[in-house]
């Protein structure tokens, strides 16, 4: 039977599911905010990887309503992210919704499938520009950048032959949780594609994560079929997932 009320738990209280996605989301407890319904649970984490967000897990008959009474607490500018199936559901229960084209979650638990070779290490803050300059290049749509709230000071990278200069890949530890390191901002300069370097960074920084956190995760688009590939190669399980918003009124 479905619980019929939605509950805010305290800050102290232990977290009430051990999703991984939920426990990332959840990661500053004092200004994330944990509400539960039956075995629904929502996170509303603020400036959480550039964004307002509403992490949704459980059955829909009860995070359907969740979500409704949450956003009636946090604000509409708060966006509903979850497993697709979840979020394509309440996206029909909530027609001013608008759902984001399905992205992935990927994870993995315990040690490193891939142990790194010694080629990537962490830079030094000094290599920031260097850092932007490749991002600018290779991946300007990264949310990850340096000196971006949550992403301005785990960076590693691989140097070239002589160890300085701008990095011929990077990748970060960012917005990370107590109990979860998220890779993030992931680019190979285009001149150094086709040498495994972002494997290499990769494999260092979850093996880093790994062993700080516990859990390593990434956000990763649907459509980019290498990095898909790099990912799996390296031990992260898949999770679908879709995000929405609301749409904009009508000028």
């Amino acid at each position: 039977m479905f619980s019929t009320t939605s509950d805010e738990i305290a800050p102290h209280t232990e977290f009430p599911t051990d999703d991984a996605l939920s426990r990332w989301a959840a990661g500053d407890r004092t200004t994330a905010r944990v509400f539960t319904r039956g075995a629904a649970v929502a996170v509303a984490a603020p400036g959480l990887s550039l964004r307002d967000r509403l992490v949704v897990t459980g059955p829909a008959g009860e995070a359907i309503p969740l979500v409704r009474d949450v956003l009636a607490e946090v604000g509409r500018g708060y966006r509903p992210l979850g497993d697709r199936g979840l979020i394509d559901a309440l996206v029909m229960a909530v027609p001013e919704l608008r759902p984001t084209a399905g992205f992935g979650w990927m994870v993995r638990t315990g040690s490193a499938a891939v142990p790194p070779d010694g080629t990537a290490g962490w830079l030094p803050a000094a290599a920031a520009a260097g850092i932007t300059d490749l991002l600018d290049q290779a991946f300007p749509d990264s949310y990850a950048y340096p000196g971006r709230l949550g992403a301005d000071d785990r960076w590693a990278g691989v140097l070239p032959p002589g160890g300085s200069g701008t990095p011929l890949a990077v990748a970060a530890l960012a917005w990370c949780a107590p109990t979860v390191g998220l890779l993030a901002g992931v680019a190979t300069a285009p001149a150094a594609r086709g040498r495994g370097l972002g494997r290499q960074v990769c494999a260092f920084v979850l093996a880093e994560a790994l062993a700080a956190y516990g859990t390593a995760a990434l956000i990763v688009d649907d459509d980019n079929t290498p990095a898909l590939r790099l990912y799996r190669s390296l031990g992260l399980a898949y999770r679908p997932l879709r995000a929405a918003a609301f749409r904009a009124p009508a000028a």
